[in-house]
């Protein structure tokens, strides 16, 4: 299986390069798609400088938000399985086998990454249990995170989806749509650190994706949605 690693930038100079070099040292097959979304300054030449094999990078001419740097990245992927990576050091690539293992052994089509959140700021923590708690209430379901960046799913799944959002109600979106399809989620723990100096997530954030989670319940999915799901 090869994986595809989508991984949106935007003004993330001090840490992509790290992070990019850990994803590569991961002993798995894959592609590495990076999505720069129009950051202040040009990191291109220091991710060429990195000489990272089968790397990809795509820039947007402005920012247009981290949902539309997932699209972006999502229409490029060509692996069986695709998940997010933020390009910050929160989230460990060193977890991918754990999250691929659970994959193979489960055989779903999806498999989160579970956060402890203990570290995180009081407001921040409530705010990504409740959205949790919204979700597992409108859709039926019993997600311990769903906020995770780390969604991994089939390809070909994935990109049928018609995601839409722009902004970080991406993960709802993701989410929401998996449900409605009726899409079993299997889900592991995993390494997390929270971060506070530069974090571009904000409680405000919270109100497009309780949005997107009541939109969504309204969604119906495409006759070529409904064939990519029929061919799982």
């Amino acid at each position: 299986m090869t994986l595809s690693v989508i991984v949106p930038i935007y003004n993330e100079d001090q840490t992509c390069i790290e992070i990019l070099k850990r994803v590569n040292a991961v002993d798995i097959d894959k592609e590495i798609i990076v999505v720069d979304d129009g950051s202040a300054n040009d990191i291109s030449p220091a991710i060429y400088a990195a000489a990272i094999p089968n790397l990809r990078l795509i820039a947007h001419t402005h920012n247009q938000g981290k949902g539309a740097a997932i699209r972006t990245g999502l229409a490029e992927a060509t692996g069986d399985i695709v998940i997010i990576q933020d390009a910050d050091t929160e989230y460990s690539p060193e977890d991918y086998p754990r999250l691929l293992t659970e994959f193979k052994a489960k055989r779903v089509k999806a498999v989160y990454g579970v956060r402890d959140l203990s570290g995180r700021s009081p407001l921040m923590k409530f705010g990504n249990y409740f959205v949790t708690w919204a979700t597992n209430l409108l859709y039926g379901s019993s997600l311990k995170d769903m906020e995770t960046c780390y969604k991994m799913v089939d390809r070909r799944l994935f990109q049928s989806l018609d995601l839409v959002s722009t902004g970080f109600e991406i993960e709802a979106e993701i989410s929401a749509k998996l449900l409605r399809l009726k899409i079993p989620i299997a889900q592991v723990p995993i390494q997390y650190t929270a971060r506070t100096v530069g974090k571009k997530l904000t409680p405000m954030d919270g109100i497009p994706t309780l949005f997107m989670l009541l939109k969504t319940l309204m969604w119906q999915p495409s006759e070529q949605v409904k064939l990519a799901v029929s061919k799982e």
